[in-house]
């Protein structure tokens, strides 16, 4: 049986190694290569092919979002899972956009982790039974109608909101991604209004909802 060739890009070498050991014990897998950032990871996608690629998006600034959506454009053949700490179907929504065919955070199981990389290395998309109990329980609860369209959030807007998440003020926002103070007021300002939240405190709470960003 031909193995499922797999790319690790992680900027943790602890996580790295781990992964690397656990999928090389399986024989339905080989780990062709590992890296520690996003740059790197579409680099190694076009030299090494793989089938399947564990794409961490908790990479400064969000680089995964980019990384993935290069990787899809230049290396179709590669099929990306997202490994991330955020359960908000927010981020899922945006990695699907970018080209990943799966989505399994953290919280996931060895177990699920496996059948996430056959899944999609057979072409199918597969979202991780965390993400897929937020969107459930959302249903329940009828809280799918009204709600806004987060598909016109922009990468950007998104790393400003995971800052916004951490606690950091516009000041802090503006120094850690380079830009002015005024763009991230214009920036905070839009994520208001295609969120139709009245107030950075709002904000707050939709991010840390439990069924937020469905």
């Amino acid at each position: 049986m031909t193995k499922i060739r797999v790319l690790i890009a992680d900027d943790s070498k602890l996580n790295r190694d781990t992964w690397t050991y656990l999928l090389n014990l399986d024989s339905r897998f080989t780990v062709v290569a590992d890296c520690g950032d996003a740059d790197k990871a579409v680099e190694l996608a076009s030299d090494k092919r793989p089938d399947v690629i564990l794409m961490d998006i908790n990479t400064p600034v969000f680089a995964g979002l980019e990384a993935t959506q290069k990787i899809r454009k230049q290396q179709p053949g590669s099929q990306v899972i997202s490994i991330s700490s955020y359960s908000q179907p927010l981020y899922v929504k945006k990695m699907m956009q970018m080209g990943a065919m799966g989505y399994v955070t953290k919280n996931s199981s060895r177990e699920e982790m496996l059948h996430a990389i056959m899944e999609v290395s057979q072409g199918n998309k597969y979202i991780c039974n965390e993400v897929k109990d937020i969107i459930s329980e959302q249903a329940l609860n009828g809280e799918t109608s009204n709600q806004p369209d987060v598909n016109s959030i922009t990468n950007r807007e998104l790393e400003i909101i995971n800052l916004i998440r951490e606690g950091c003020s516009s000041k802090e926002i503006a120094g850690r991604l380079f830009i002015s103070l005024r763009t991230v007021e214009v920036h905070r300002h839009n994520i208001l209004k295609k969120l139709k939240l009245k107030n950075t405190a709002s904000l707050i709470n939709y991010i840390n909802s439990s069924v937020a960003f469905v």
